[in-house]
């Protein structure tokens, strides 16, 4: 059984970075309790002083801002899945998939807006076909709905789960493993928990999952529970499915660094500010000094003495405040959204400018929406394909983002009718397209029957 703990060489290089830029996304407590892997230590600092800090630590999360936004902005918009075909049965069944993707009430959108956002953070995220299992055998396709046998649901799973994997020379996974691990009670009067460590092996045809309990009264083995074909098995392809952005569309990656250094620099001054609101008294004298100086007490100075307070003049403060406002657009410029950086110490810029900058930003989205679609595309036809619906299943959308973009598009479809082109196809695809855009957050069903009224509509005039 020990294979399956085994972990691949790239895993085990980027764990630690995976960590890191989990924990710059999430911020907060989650970032406090793991401050001081970030907050640099100085050379011979007092470790009562670093513990100090450690305690009055704070964290200004830029990046998780700026990767929710893309988030967010992407899919204000829920992609148009197309369904084509004579199949009412399994349009029903994607309508129904679209508004409970993973049987836990999340819808596709969401589930999907989740994924980019982990890519963003990770660069890569990971979608898991599943079915649910049945020991007994269906007389026909029938038995199978109603049993829920065919009801195929997916599972996310983030790089720091994916331990191992093989690739063919296409690049398409032979196998892999997931780990996952959790706390476990059976009941609530039991007196403790146990943790759970399970491992997830797929390859093309076959499913295994192994577990291993740790805690009172277990021997800490790893067990073999479950095996058996999994729902892709007659498609000969692990039921996992990749998304991956480029190196330049990476986020977290572009602006890690950035963050850290900021986080460092901004505690660094905090502190200096803090400390400067605690004058040390100076004094100039000959004479051995012994007095006790505070709030309370008193001193006795010579003729010669002198007795003063320690202030800084303040000039290293302002280079630093100057340079955290530089490192904060920086983090900006890097991730495309230097227009909404903002603040009193922006630089002005013109209407053309901000246009260009922001039609910059609208490419990058674009190339996001490319990589959620794809994926999109990939599992819902693996799905298709695997409950033999005979459907057409594609994917739109995700390339518009603001409420004039809708209005344009709309004058640009008017300008190509005019044109005055003889294709009933065009004309149809096109008011499907225009259509369904409009009514993007309607029920999936609503938008199959649209699509499905144009068509006739069509197919009438034919």
């Amino acid at each position: 059984m020990e294979f399956i703990r085994r972990e691949h060489p790239e895993y085990m290089a980027r764990k630690g970075m995976w960590k890191m830029y989990r924990d710059l996304y999430a911020g907060g407590e989650e970032l406090r309790q793991s401050a001081g892997e970030y907050l640099a230590r100085r050379s011979k600092e007092p470790a009562e002083v670093y513990e100090e800090r450690l305690g009055r630590v704070f964290y200004e999360n830029y990046v998780g801002s700026i990767i929710d936004w893309y988030g967010a902005t992407l899919l204000r918009r829920e992609p148009n899945l197309i369904c084509e075909g004579p199949n009412d049965a399994g349009k029903a069944f994607f309508s129904e998939f679209v508004e409970n993707c993973d049987l836990r009430g999340t819808n596709l959108s969401e589930f999907f807006r989740e994924q980019l956002v982990r890519t963003l953070v990770y660069g890569r995220s990971y979608v898991a076909v599943d079915f649910p299992r049945f020991t007994g055998p269906f007389a026909s396709r029938a038995e199978e709905d109603a049993a829920g046998r065919s009801r195929a649901f997916l599972v996310d799973y983030t790089p720091e789960e994916v331990i191992n994997w093989s690739r063919d020379g296409q690049g398409a996974l032979e196998w892999i493993v997931v780990r996952t691990k959790g706390l476990r009670q059976d009941r609530v009067t039991d007196s403790g928990w146990r943790r759970e460590t399970r491992w997830l092996y797929y390859d093309r045809r076959q499913y295994r999952v192994y577990e291993q309990t740790a805690g009172e009264g277990t021997d800490g083995k790893i067990e073999l529970v479950d095996e058996g074909p999994h729902g892709l098995a007659a498609l000969d392809r692990v039921p996992v499915f990749e998304m991956r952005v480029s190196e330049g569309l990476w986020l977290m990656n572009k602006a890690a660094l950035l963050q850290l250094e900021h986080f460092n620099k901004s505690n660094a001054l905090a502190w200096a500010l803090t400390m400067g609101l605690f004058a040390m008294p100076v004094v100039y004298s000959e004479r051995e000094w012994n007095q006790i100086v505070g709030e309370s007490y008193y001193i006795q100075l010579g003729p010669q003495d002198r007795f003063g307070w320690t202030e800084p003049e303040g000039h290293v403060y302002q280079i630093a405040a100057d340079n955290l406002v530089r490192l904060k657009d920086e983090i900006y410029r890097v991730c495309y959204l230097l227009t909404q950086a903002g603040g009193s110490q922006a630089t002005p810029q013109s209407g053309l400018s901000k246009l260009r900058d922001f039609a910059i930003t609208q490419e990058v989205l674009r190339a996001y929406g490319d990589a959620v679609k794809e994926t999109m595309k990939q599992v819902l036809r693996a799905i298709e394909d695997a409950r033999q619906d005979a459907l057409f299943v594609d994917v739109s959308g995700l390339d518009e983002f603001d409420i004039g973009d809708f209005e344009g598009e709309l004058d640009e479809a008017k300008k190509l009718l005019e044109l005055g082109i003889q294709s009933p196809t065009m004309k149809r695809q096109l008011f499907k397209k225009l259509a369904l855009k409009y009514f993007c957050d309607a029920r999936q069903e609503v938008k199959n029957q649209i699509a499905e009224e144009i068509d006739r509509s069509f197919a009438v005039e034919g």
